[in-house]
């Protein structure tokens, strides 16, 4: 038995956000043979949920990067930043005024304002004209209330109220200045981890929480050795959960520096690369 982390976007799901009839088969079948298949994603766990369902398919989840990993349903971990940390955070991305959500133990929420800060920055000629054209880019700035997250009018709503837990901040960096700006200011944070799923978005969390820890921790549940893992992934958020599985996969539309982190490359998303990835180095048991 198998423990095999997926990816969604640009990895499962092709440029469509579709799941190929291909690659859906192949994982049935890594089901069938008594594999474990498990979505690890920076989605939240309602969105994940939300696409499984619409294929019929039943797996372990890890949302917000790893931050909160289910089995059927159940939390059975979750890694949240502290007080300090989300308080630093918020205040730093407030004053950049930038678009944003917070994935928290209540759901996700995001400012009320936050269209009104995605227009400032379409309107203010620095976003460079290939963001527009990234697969990920109408994802990222379609409206909040979309996704039904929750909204609030002051950060201090939700970072200063101790019945909220914070497991991650999404940020929208579109002006490329601003996002270096603020990629500044977060990594000098103590115990934070930066990442992206994209070259306009960052992801914080604390330093334990991510795609890694949330492999592991999944594998701790199973009783599966870390040798007996497989991840697949495309972006840079994707690096920790390869560093740590037993084979990684990176797909043939990976960043570049996320293929240097792989033991092979698959294919590419629009080409079924997880369903070839896991036929040939899975159910055919050729590799682990």
């Amino acid at each position: 038995m198998k423990l095999i982390a997926l990816d969604l976007d640009g990895t499962v799901l092709n440029s469509k956000k579709e799941m190929s009839a291909e690659t859906l088969r192949a994982i049935q079948k890594a089901q069938e043979q008594g594999h474990i298949v498990m979505a690890l994603s920076g989605r939240s766990a309602k969105s994940i949920h939300a696409l499984l369902d619409t294929y019929n398919l039943r797996c372990p989840v890890g949302s917000n990067n790893g931050t909160s990993v289910f089995v059927d349903g159940a939390l059975i971990a979750q890694t949240s930043l502290t007080r300090a940390q989300a308080q630093q955070i918020a205040l730093e991305v407030e004053e950049e005024f930038v678009p944003y959500n917070m994935a928290t133990n209540k759901g996700m929420y995001a400012p009320r304002n936050w269209s009104e800060r995605l227009e400032l920055v379409l309107s203010s000629g620095r976003v460079p004209e290939e963001y527009y054209g990234n697969s990920h880019y109408q994802m990222f700035t379609t409206p909040p209330t979309v996704y039904g997250h929750t909204l609030f009018d002051r950060q201090e709503e939700i970072v200063h109220n101790d019945e909220f837990t914070i497991q991650k901040f999404l940020i929208l960096g579109l002006d490329p200045a601003q996002k270096q700006r603020l990629q500044g200011k977060l990594s000098a944070i103590a115990e934070t981890q930066l990442a992206s799923s994209s070259p306009f978005n960052l992801e914080i969390t604390h330093i334990s929480g991510n795609k890694g820890s949330a492999l592991q921790a999944m594998a701790r549940h199973f009783g599966i050795p870390l040798a007996h893992t497989v991840a697949i992934g495309d972006e840079r958020n994707d690096i920790p959960m390869l560093n740590v599985a037993g084979l990684s996969i990176a797909m043939e539309n990976a960043e570049e520096e996320v293929k240097q982190c792989s033991d092979v490359v698959t294919l590419s998303n629009d080409e079924h690369g997880v369903a070839y990835a896991i036929e040939k180095y899975i159910l055919q048991d050729s590799y682990v």
